[in-house]
């Protein structure tokens, strides 16, 4: 595994910190990709977890996009304890999430962070148009990062949140009625990534609205 150290850490809400540090040379990834992230303490070492990276390939620093569950006492609530100079190790990136051309990204809660850097490359190459972003939640508490999504979709961004109304989003699970009424094109990719049941259940919606599996893209894919 290779050290990197943490540079800054920022909240993004209540459960959700931005963590930026240093970048191994040479060290390279796909937008969308993943790593393996451990924290280099004594007892920590062997507690690896996935996380996407956020950043883009080519800024010198990287930059992880984590939501924090203290409840489950594990590496997360560790990493909360966490400050800049700390040091976390990374292995090679891996996933299968990258993008395949403009579609629809759905998301649900920490789902989003393989979107971010995706997006965000878009966005930089000013090619962000057929993007469309739908961001499940369960409050609006839960959102995270609503301007930068904003900016990365040129606006073609939906909210739903499934436990609580919220002025100017929508109110419902990314269920089959919801994919039909908020989705067109059967034909465009559509990226999933989100909680294993939500990812089974949305691809399996969007194979009954006729969308071909190799035009779903997810972890899996």
């Amino acid at each position: 595994m290779k050290p990197i150290t943490i540079q800054k850490i920022e909240p993004l809400n209540y459960n959700v910190r931005r963590f930026i540090t240093d970048k191994p040379d040479d060290y390279n990834f796909k937008p969308g990709q993943a790593t393996l992230v451990a924290i280099d303490r004594e007892g920590m070492r062997g507690e690896k977890h996935p996380f996407t990276f956020t950043s883009l390939p080519d800024v010198d620093h990287l930059e992880f996009t984590i939501k924090i569950y203290p409840e489950h006492e594990g590496l997360t609530a560790e990493l909360d304890h966490l400050e800049a100079g700390d040091t976390l190790l990374i292995e090679d990136p891996w996933g299968a999430i990258t993008f395949q051309g403009p579609g629809t990204f759905l998301a649900g809660g920490a789902g989003l962070t393989p979107f971010l850097a995706i997006l965000r490359n878009q966005s930089r190459k000013e090619n962000s148009s057929g993007n469309k972003l739908i961001f499940s939640n369960h409050s609006e508490r839960d959102l995270f990062l609503q301007e930068e999504l904003e900016e990365y979709t040129d606006g073609n961004l939906l909210l739903t949140f499934t436990k609580e109304e919220v002025r100017g989003a929508e109110h419902s699970r990314i269920d089959l009625p919801f994919l039909k009424e908020h989705t067109e094109d059967s034909g465009q990719p559509f990226y999933v990534c989100g909680p294993p049941e939500l990812v089974e259940s949305i691809s399996g919606d969007l194979k009954k609205m006729g969308v071909a599996s190799d035009n779903i893209v997810t972890e899996e894919s």
